[in-house]
């Protein structure tokens, strides 16, 4: 370690002022992880804080200030001090009581990134505290879940019928797109035209299983909006008979929450936010779990920042997709694009025939229903990650 980093390190301990006898001064992102320190152990009684000078702790009266504060933190720090400043800020800053009180949490605008933060506090928070939780994260998932579930549903309930061709279909249901491409060998030249003698269409799909559904989500800290939204979908697939769906979030290790899935919030207070990352051990749970290649997609939703094997994770994926799986990889699974993510692993799977990208929520239905029909993925253009 070089002068400079130990002079900076001790700033950051010490909290600046003319007692703390570095001299550094901060900027950009020290700056900012020094007020999140500030803000946390700083001096409440308005004496000498940290560095010697008037420094006052605290994330004001409002659970936004404590939102932005929770995600500063996992921005800033890795998953184990994060974990122990959370438990500091409860018991030293009072967001227990915070989060008690019905009023605060009714006039903050509840949404996927609130839910995050509760559920980064989720093995920190007291039982009464975590009943409160609950209910705001309840609430943001009905409502998540009533905007995403029908359309999800029409979506790809059209795509299994499609996917369920016939070869003598009436004329309404016949697909010309198929049925042309299928018959080119009966193009008449003299007449510019393609003779049909096979007919393909959509068929409709029987009540019983059709395609097997396994969605791996990471749950490391800045996956927290892709978990949410991986949830809510998970159920609402799950409620679909014509498919069977798998729930599996991973860090170092590897939770099958699939009995969990018809209550999504069940599912996210099942998660750890936080930690580290074995993408390889998560996909070779899953890989255990396909017993019909063919009819299997695996949606794996991960920063790809791999700590485990890296080239046995691309053997896994390599061999999923000669089984006949149709794999996807997505960045993330939110409205904010894709988060800071590992280029090269994103780099590897796109050379095995899947690109990774960020998805919406919006676009998703879109995205599983190409996979069911084994047509190529919609991916968007200015997220496309190859």
């Amino acid at each position: 370690m070089n002068d400079d980093e130990r002079l900076r390190r001790w700033r950051l301990v010490l909290g600046g002022g003319e007692a703390d006898g570095t001299g550094r001064a901060l900027a950009g992102a020290d700056a900012a992880m020094d007020g999140t320190l500030a803000a946390l152990y700083g001096d409440r009684n308005g004496g000498q804080g940290r560095g010697g000078r008037d420094r006052s702790a605290g994330l004001g009266a409002s659970a936004p200030s404590v939102a932005r504060w929770l995600g500063d933190i996992r921005t800033y720090f890795p998953g184990p001090v994060v974990q122990v400043m959370q438990r500091d800020a409860i018991d030293r800053l009072g967001l227990s009581t915070l989060l008690l009180e019905p009023e605060m949490l009714e006039a903050v605008e509840a949404d996927v990134h609130l839910v995050g933060t509760l559920l980064s506090l989720n093995k920190a928070m007291p039982d009464a505290t975590r009943e409160t939780a609950r209910a705001v994260v309840r609430k943001v998932v009905d409502d998540l879940e009533k905007r995403l579930a029908t359309r999800t549903r029409a979506t790809l309930t059209g795509a299994l019928d499609r996917s369920a061709r016939v070869s003598r279909p009436r004329h309404r249901d016949i697909d010309w797109d198929r049925t042309v491409r299928a018959n080119l060998k009966n193009y008449l030249p003299e007449y510019r035209t393609v003779v049909p003698e096979r007919l393909i269409g959509f068929g409709r799909a029987a009540q019983s299983v059709k395609k097997d559904v396994v969605l791996c989500i990471d749950q490391s800290g800045s996956m927290a909006a892709s978990v949410v939204y991986a949830s809510v979908f998970g159920a609402v697939l799950a409620s679909m008979r014509s498919i069977a769906t798998r729930l599996v979030v991973f860090d170092t290790a590897v939770v099958d929450l699939t009995d969990q899935l018809d209550d999504p919030v069940d599912v996210l207070f099942g998660t750890q936010l936080g930690g580290g990352t074995d993408i390889n051990r998560a996909l070779a749970y899953c890989q255990s779990q396909i017993t019909r290649p063919a009819d299997t997609i695996v949606v794996l939703i991960s920063d790809l920042y791999e700590g485990g094997i890296r080239d046995e994770m691309l053997k896994r994926v390599a061999a999923m997709k000669a089984s006949g799986v149709q794999f996807v990889a997505l960045l993330a699974l939110s409205d904010e694009g894709a988060p800071a993510y590992d280029r090269e692993h994103a780099a590897a799977l796109a050379a095995l025939g899947a690109p990774a990208f960020a998805c919406t929520p919006d676009l998703f239905p879109e995205v599983m229903a190409a996979a069911i029909e084994k047509r190529p993925l919609p991916i968007p253009d200015m997220v496309t990650h190859q």
